[in-house]
């Protein structure tokens, strides 16, 4: 079967050799990233997914923050594969920053008392289809990227560097770049233990 859609998300890879070399723009990258967040469902149209848009330097710090955070918490001998991950993350020309805002969750929450329970598990599922949008959408213009999750320990560093609202919640951190290696063989576990159809 002939499918776009398919076809992105086969390209969507986890990356660690990341580079500065994007095939296209820092403005195309931007305008890619909103698209994708802007056109991603969420529960009641709710749109409670946020995004921070990090180049350059200002990536960097990012992981730098991660670096100080990290060594107070990593014994000090398994510090150094800590680092040298976090710089291979720093190596990309940026890093999306996700976040889900809790302002929009409780709003719905106080307007539909019946769904309360759930309007948090939709915001973490928007969240979730939001990243996969953004990763994907990345793959097909070639660029690669990963999935990172290192709040709650950088939380309350970036939200002062970046001035991050309070009912914004960190939910996680794409590095990206340009593909500076090859991807690995990619293995599937059968389909009749994943997937059961009836007619």
């Amino acid at each position: 079967m002939d499918n776009a859609f398919l076809d992105a998300l086969k390209r969507r890879r986890t990356q660690y050799t990341l580079g500065r070399n994007l095939p296209v723009s820092h403005d195309a990258v931007k305008t890619l990233i909103q698209e994708a967040i802007k056109h991603t469902p969420s529960s009641f149209n709710s749109q409670s997914s946020r995004a921070v848009i990090l180049f350059g330097a200002q990536s960097i710090k990012l992981w730098d923050i991660a670096k100080d955070a990290l060594r107070k918490i990593v014994p000090a001998d398994a510090f150094v594969n800590t680092e040298k991950k976090l710089n291979s993350f720093a190596a990309g020309a940026g890093t999306v920053l996700f976040f889900e805002d809790h302002d929009v969750v409780r709003a719905l929450q106080e307007k539909f008392a019946l769904y309360a329970d759930n309007f948090p598990v939709w915001s973490e599922q928007a969240g979730g289809m939001a990243q996969l949008a953004v990763w994907s959408a990345l793959a097909n213009a070639g660029i690669g990227a990963s999935l990172q999750h290192y709040n709650p320990v950088i939380d309350e560093a970036v939200a002062k560097e970046w001035n991050i609202p309070a009912s914004w919640k960190l939910r996680a951190q794409m590095p990206f770049g340009s593909n500076e290696a090859p991807f690995g063989e990619k293995t599937f576990m059968d389909d009749t233990e994943r997937f059961r159809v009836h007619h």
